[in-house]
């Protein structure tokens, strides 16, 4: 028991001073390892994962990541073709392609890093320097397709400029110049794109205040078609009106008109038969409209008006 325990102790130890010597290094599956003797560069990277050996004290493991990496950039300011000075933010994507190569150029990721800022600030300052600010800002025509295809939608004018390349091609162009310099120092670029873009603090007041007279050319424009609109409607109603209130006097006056005739009609026919009751019926209507309680009247006895009042009590009244 105790030989087998001194055995394991034994060889813990030997194991502990063998990777404690630098003899043994272990490369994990996202990792390549570039070994180094003297600060030269020794054979091709290793990018078989496991146990490997080197040379203590004489040879040394230098650790590179196999993985897809990210960059993201300090800001910088660009000038557009047409003068606008931007702020681009941009970001991108890549992977350590030669790990000696990279390590004889710029010596590790940080450095990698570094280089790979320069050369895709210069591309970006390439591509936007040489495109006008719609062209950096637009991937397409939809707003002046809209505008074409729709009355309604306000464009400003500097929108209603066609783009011929559009911010996608523009990172295509940045991405490809990117290319043919980042395999120099063993890097692989896979993709570069504009993470945002500003403009700067002196332009940015006149840029907001220009929005917001576009807003408001656009609101009044609204408000005027919606007064005209309503002024439409408007005439049509009070022309409506006046032909619904013709038409009604039309048709009420023939109906009054008939009504009429037809009482004319009935008058007649009742006067032809008996006068007498006509002439009695009618001025009884008069004295009715002509005299109420208050009414003094003082009249001949041989006045047509006081014809039947004086018959009123005779015997022949009866």
């Amino acid at each position: 028991m105790k030989i087998a325990l001194g055995i394991v102790l034994a060889l813990i130890i030997i194991v502990g001073v063998v990777f404690m010597s630098g003899l043994v290094y272990v490369i994990s599956e996202t990792q390549q390892v570039v070994i180094t003797q003297f600060g030269e560069p020794i054979g091709n990277p290793i990018t078989i994962a496991g146990l490997h050996f080197k040379i203590p004290l004489i040879q040394q493991a230098h650790y590179f990541d196999k993985r897809l990496l990210e960059t993201d950039g300090e800001p910088n300011q660009i000038p557009t073709k047409d003068k606008k000075y931007l702020w681009v933010d941009t970001t991108a994507r890549w992977r350590i392609a030669d790990a000696l190569k990279l390590l004889q150029a710029v010596r590790g990721e940080s450095g990698a890093h570094q280089k790979l800022d320069d050369i895709i600030n210069s591309a970006t300052r390439n591509a936007i320097s040489t495109h006008a600010l719609i062209e950096v800002v637009r991937d397409s025509n939809r707003i002046i397709e809209a505008g074409e295809n729709n009355k309604g939608v306000i464009v400003t004018d500097e929108a209603l400029k066609r783009i011929g390349t559009g911010r996608e091609k523009i990172e295509g162009i940045i991405l490809e110049q990117a290319k043919e310099l980042a395999p120099d120092y063993g890097i692989e670029l896979v993709d570069v794109r504009i993470k945002r873009l500003n403009y700067i603090e002196t332009v940015r007041k006149s840029v907001y205040q220009r929005m917001i007279t576009e807003r408001n050319r656009a609101a009044e424009k609204f408000r005027s078609e919606g007064e005209g609109k309503r002024a439409e409607i408007d005439g049509k109603r009070e022309k409506e009106l006046k032909l619904i209130t013709s038409e009604a006097y039309k048709k009420a006056q023939g109906v009054k008109g008939k009504a009429d005739a037809e009482a004319t009609k009935i008058y007649a026919a009742a006067y032809s038969r008996d006068p007498e009751f006509y002439s009695l019926i009618k001025t009884l209507e008069t004295y009715q409209k002509t005299i109420d309680e208050g009414t003094t009247l003082i009249l001949t006895t041989d006045d047509d008006y006081y014809r039947y009042l004086k018959g009123v009590g005779s015997p022949d009244s009866k």
